[in-house]
């Protein structure tokens, strides 16, 4: 009678509707029984983490010069704050409206934001993920500025009509205050004067508002008087209004590139007029008009020249130029050329107090994919070295490996060799963005990140410690030669722009060997290395990969004794050099055995770090191109290096640089035929006239391959472009692509096969090698190879690998197809094996050592491989294999299937890994639905299901990767990386982990008025806006211009806002419970004290009694 598992039936119940429940074979070894499953359900949770790189699309900028905290906010209404190195955090508006307007609540710890949307928020700084308190909608006007004085509670909110609101920040709650359009300008004026686009105080007198009108109207409002003092007209529209610190005179910018300066008191004509990139006619006439100048700040110095800030403003004549920041300072004026469109530049100054002179030091530089800082006290205005890592997006971000408790000297060495790769020519001073203060969280193991790239870029980067900061960056397009002229293009039509673009990658962290794969076919080997060498000629290998229908045959269950591979021979004699008269423009014949990139003929100078090994290179067979590498795997104590793609694979020993299988996916499926299956390179180089199969083949997949790589350099093109999905081939986990009809997702299985060749052709997915049993009747562990394909086939490969030393580079390697080991629903995606304990087992590894030391520092270690098993009838490991649809545990060597899960149904995975959490191993699922999975091992029990992020475009298919502890990570736009995590314990010590913006900093103190000041009244003026703008005062607004609504900060928020000036009801609330306590406590005092002067008075009484009727003598 067959046993049930109750533990097992127990989770079968609870799981998802999605999961089937694990089950055994009857006849199936029970050693799976003593595995100890510690991971539960209670260990895991999800919740996002940090958010690295530039902020996408941004549009609104803000910067508090006492905390010395930036921010800026994004058309997509997120919010990034950044301060000192390793300090950033991210918010998101629910509406996901645009940010038009940030303002701080200048060492508050408080953030007002504006949208696109006509709402208004104030943001808790004081706590370490920030909240919203306060929201308020308007409903009938647009809202186009904002203006919070410094120290005032009382903000300024102009509209699309020419009316300003004020509102209470405290409780953000509308004044009844309100400065209407038509009583600001001229009665005699017929015609509106437009949004208002600059609110300001006079510095030295906060009872004058400046309003600026985009027609080109500016009107100094007295407030007390409720009437206008000055109006100041210009016939050219105005973009900013800049103010001299004291109060005299301010500075318009003009849609015609002019500036204009006014007196106050003198409102009939400016007072200078000048146009900074306008050519002056010698006849004294108006100089041509220029492109508009956007902003201008205005900024005194004590010790010389104001510097004069703007951007744009070019002549119209400079067509194609890059934007531009002018700095004028005395009579220099410095263009300064930007790489990308100013979105918008703050002037940092030392005081936050606008009527003391102003002391600028740097200008922030808010660009479109950039961010800036110019240093304004250096000769030359050098820029700041960016302590932020904001070049995530300097190329296209095309794959993303992600890599949790490496080893720990991996980082210092990567960090020593980047390090000199850095720029030269910074400013010398410190990054001037440096407030807030760094999380204490105990996560102390190494994580680094690896970003490939469209430009064939790698970068490697430091992502400990909830941070992230560029380590290393390798460019692998130095290998290939370049087009020189405009007519010159490599010699290829898969891709037009982009061919060096990284399409996927194999890394070893404890050998340091890196393994890469390009979009043009050509895969590439690196050792790393601490020593400059110079490679006089780059190590090439070229292979000829193509499909044969003619063997589609079904798998033999009898392949076991399938003999191993000869000998191969050289590569010089299998692969002949290609010719170059067979390049892209000869027209005797079809091209052939010709590559895609041309291989770097002059000698090659490469720095420390990573340096080639090998080079191997598709070839085109019979005219057409070759198929796209879809996944690869290396390792370091194999010396072997095997890609593979819709033909089927190759394996590449890159100690002896040989080639020494190129086998189609058909043909490893089906090893019976040995003498057919096992072709050497030689064989693999027949005519193309001798192989009509072969061009009929890809004939009808050229046309495809072609559309194909046309999407794959759309979506390089638009990464940085919008942030919709875009359709790509290249996701090495078989993502979906968008369809472009009714934007729904369909399954790409292969790069470059249709659906109907599809039935008749699998395209290899995954690799694992690995010390297993490769048949079923071995006893002894040995070298294997695991191979996964598009249609859920996993078959094995023996390896038979010769000794160490000498002999592994003179010897050849056996090679052994041993059939199909297990068929799955779905492409397979990942593979894995576990011990008989459940313990994962990593492939075998070679140390790392220097390819370029002396001789004696090579000390070349193999690690020695798991002790043979002999037990006669024992399975004594687990293989975890997991693919679109499904999981399953098979027992090894007796191949028998212990568990299996279905996943999904009614989607498929998109990324999987098999990851160390808490201690133990389990299976991270990523789903097209946005499901967020995990399974126990090995009983494949549903641990976690979160419905996090439902697929919106290919990005997050190709980026998404998971990584051990309980730590994942996805581009969430072409120029962020979001971190996750699925760890319980993560998520518990998180606000422990993350940095804190607010840091209690005394206010500076305020400029001395001076002695005659004070004594004329010749300082700053001050207002009681509380009584102007008060209900008192200024009464009720209207209930129907805005609405109210609480926000979510929850008690946090509130206690965090106690202590900011959102708090000061609060503090007088409790300033007045103090106060009335000890007026309490007086009044108990002088009860005391009127009993006791009672008491006294009786007293005093009574003895006057006793005494009254004696005489003086009688005393």
């Amino acid at each position: 009678m067959k046993k049930f598992n109750i533990r097992k039936v127990l989770d079968g119940l609870t799981a998802a509707s999605s999961s089937s429940s694990a089950t055994a074979s009857p006849g199936a070894p029970r050693e799976n029984d003593a595995v100890q499953e510690t991971l539960q359900s209670e260990h895991f949770q999800l919740c996002k983490t940090v958010r690295h790189g530039f902020p996408y699309q941004p549009s609104s900028m803000a910067f508090d010069p006492v905390q010395k905290i930036l921010a800026v906010g994004t058309q997509t209404g997120a919010l990034r704050l950044f301060g000192r190195a390793g300090v950033e955090c991210y918010c998101q508006h629910e509406s996901g409206s645009a940010v038009i307007q940030l303002q701080f609540l200048i060492n508050e710890g408080a953030l007002v934001s504006a949208l696109a949307d006509d709402s208004i928020h104030l943001w808790n700084l004081r706590q370490k993920i920030p909240a919203i308190l306060h929201s308020l909608k308007f409903n009938r006007e647009r809202i186009t500025y904002c203006h919070l004085p410094f120290q005032s509670k009382w903000l300024y909110i102009g509209t699309e009509r020419g009316n300003i609101h004020i509102v209470n920040v405290e409780s953000f709650t509308l004044s009844g205050y309100v400065i209407m359009w038509n009583k600001a300008i001229e009665l005699s004026t017929k015609t509106h004067p437009g949004p208002v686009v600059h609110i300001s105080d006079n510095p030295m007198d906060e009872g004058k508002l400046l309003i600026g009108f985009e027609c080109g109207v500016v009107v100094l409002w007295d407030l007390k008087c409720k009437k206008a003092d000055y109006r100041y007209t210009y016939d050219e529209a105005i973009h900013s209004v800049a103010w001299h610190h004291e109060g005299k005179q301010f500075i318009c910018s003009h849609s015609d590139g002019t500036l204009t300066t006014w007196n106050v008191r003198a409102p009939a004509k400016a007072a200078q007029i000048i146009t900074p990139h306008g050519k002056q006619p010698k006849d004294g006439k108006k100089p041509e008009p220029c492109k508009p100048i956007l902003k201008v700040e205005y900024k005194t110095t004590r010790a010389g020249d104001p510097f004069m800030v703007l951007s744009g403003g070019l002549s119209y004549d400079n067509v194609g130029r890059r934007a531009c920041l002018t700095v004028m300072h005395g009579k220099s004026t410095a263009v300064l050329e930007m790489d990308y469109p100013i979105v918008d530049f703050l002037t940092l100054c030392e005081t936050p107090y606008p009527n003391d002179f102003q002391e600028p030091y740097a200008v922030v530089v808010l660009l479109e994919k950039d961010l800036v800082v110019i240093d304004l006290g250096q000769i030359g205005y050098p820029i700041f070295e960016s302590s932020y890592p904001l070049t995530v997006h300097e190329s296209p971000v095309t794959c993303c490996e992600y890599f949790a408790d490496c080893p720990a000297e991996l980082i210092p060495a990567l960090y020593s060799v980047g390090s000199r790769q850095k720029r030269q020519g910074y400013s010398k001073k410190e990054w001037p963005i440096s407030g807030g203060n760094w999380g204490q969280g105990t996560q102390s193991y190494p994580e680094i990140i690896i970003t490939g790239h469209a430009d064939g870029s790698i970068k490697f980067w430091d992502a400990s410690a909830l941070m992230l900061q560029v380590l290393y960056k390798l460019k692998t397009a130095k290998v290939f030669e370049r087009a020189r002229g405009k007519d010159e293009k490599p010699n290829t039509d898969i891709v037009d722009e982009d061919p060096f673009a990284i399409q996927t990658l194999s890394w070893c962290p404890e050998s340091r060997m890196l393994c890469v794969a390009g979009v043009s076919a050509h895969v590439i080997i690196y050792r790393f290395s601490k020593q400059e060498v110079t490679t006089e000629e780059v190590p090439l290998l070229e292979v000829r990969m193509q499909c044969e229908l003619s063997d589609v045959d079904s798998p033999d269950p009898g392949g076991e004794q399938t003999p191993t591979l000869p000998p191969s021979s050289s590569p010089q004699e299998s692969e002949p050099p290609p010719q170059p008269s067979a390049g892209s423009n000869s027209s005797d014949g079809p091209r052939d055995n010709i590559p895609c990139l041309q291989v770097r003929s002059s000698p090659l100078k490469q720095s420390p770090g990573y340096q080639v090994e090998l080079v191997v290179q598709l070839v085109w067979v019979s005219g057409e191109p070759p198929q796209q590498i879809s996944t690869l795997a290396i390792n370091s104590s194999y010396g072997l290096v095997v890609f593979g793609n819709s033909n089927g694979l190759a394996v590449v020993d890159y100690l002896q640089k040989l080639l020494l299988l190129n086998m189609g996916t058909s043909e490893l499926c089906s090893p019976s035929d040995a003498q057919k299956q096992l072709r050497s390179p030689r064989k693999a180089r027949q005519p193309s006239g001798d192989i009509p199969p072969v061009a009929s083949c890809m004939s009808r997949l050229s046309s495809l391959y072609s559309e194909s790589m046309k999407k794959l350099r759309s979506s390089h093109l638009t990464l940085c472009e919008s942030n919709d999905g875009s359709n790509t081939s290249e996701d090495r986990c078989k993502s979906p692509t968008s369809d472009g009809k009714d934007n729904s997702f369909t399954r790409s299985r292969s790069s470059s096969v249709t659906s109907i060749d599809r039935e008749s052709r699998e395209a290899i997915s995954s690799f694992l090698f690995c010390e297993s049993f490769p048949r079923k009747a071995d006893t002894l562990l040995s070298p294997c190879l695991l191979v996964g394909t598009t249609q859920g086939s996993v078959m094995t490969v023996a390896l038979s690998l010769p000794p160490g030393g000498d002999q592994r580079l003179q010897q050849p390697i056996g090679i052994a197809s041993c059939g199909t080991l297990v068929q799955l629903k779905g492409g397979i995606l990942t593979m894995a094996l576990l011990d008989a304990a459940g313990t994962l087992l990593p492939p075998s590894y070679e140390p790392w050592y220097d390819p370029n030391a002396s001789d004696e520092e090579k000390v070349r270690r193999r690690r020695p491989a798991s002790p043979p098993s002999s037990q006669e009838g024992q399975d004594c490991q687990f293989a975890v294999l997991c693919s679109e649809k499904q999981a399953k545990v098979v027992a090894m060597p007796s191949q028998t299937c212990l568990h299996k899960h279905n996943i999904t149904e009614t989607s498929f995975v998109l990324r999987v890994d098999v990851v160390l959490m808490g201690g133990a191993n389990c299976i991270a699922c990523f789903c097209a639905n946005g499901h967020i999975m995990t399974l126990s091992l090995p009983s494949l029990r549903p641990l976690l299901d979160v419905n996090y992020l439902p697929l919106t475009d290919m990005r997050i298919a190709r980026t998404f990767c998971f990584s051990n502890l309980g730590q994942a990570l996805y581009l969430t736009s072409p120029a962020e990386i979001q971190r996750i995590t699925y760890s319980q314990e993560t998520c518990d010590n998180l606000q422990e982990m993350l940095s804190e913006l607010f840091t209690p900093v005394e206010t500076p103190e305020a400029p001395n008025r001076g002695f005659f000041k004070g004594l004329f009244g010749g300082g700053a003026q001050s207002l009681d806006r509380e009584d102007l703008f008060g209900e008192t005062g200024a009464g009720k607004a209207s209930r129907s211009l805005a609405q109210h609504i609480p926000g979510p900060g929850g008690m946090e928020g509130m206690k965090g806002a106690a202590s900011g000036v959102v708090g000061e009801l609060a503090r007088a609330r409790i300033a007045l419970d103090e106060r009335g306590q000890k007026l309490g406590e007086l009044d108990e005092r002088t009860a005391a004290m009127m009993a006791s002067a009672d008491s006294f008075s009786k007293h005093a009484h009574d003895m006057m009694l006793k005494y009254k009727d004696k005489k003086w003598y009688q005393l």
